[in-house]
């Protein structure tokens, strides 16, 4: 794990996948981690810290707004479901 500064919006599976279209290799089974003097460590080699830095200096965090499927889904159901118990075709 190597220790980064946090950036000021982070999305932080957007990261890891931007990390890895740049073809720097993650750990994703180490989650990144922000530690609790808002210090941020990922687990990417040494070798590849300056070519992290650039990809964290680059971030620009997006943020997608989850639609009624996404939360339906979140509890186990999908729409056809809903409508169904709610008498709907």
């Amino acid at each position: 794990m190597i220790k980064f500064s946090l950036p000021e919006e982070l999305n932080a599976e957007q990261l890891v996948n931007e990390i890895e279209e740049n073809n720097i290799s993650i750990n994703r089974d180490e989650l990144p981690l922000i530690d609790g003097n808002k210090d941020f460590w990922l687990a990417v080699d040494e070798k590849d810290r300056e070519a992290v830095q650039a990809v964290l200096d680059n971030h620009k965090a997006v943020f997608k707004q989850p639609t009624i499927e996404d939360k339906l889904a979140s509890v186990g159901l999908s729409l056809d479901e809903l409508r169904a118990a709610l008498g709907g075709n």
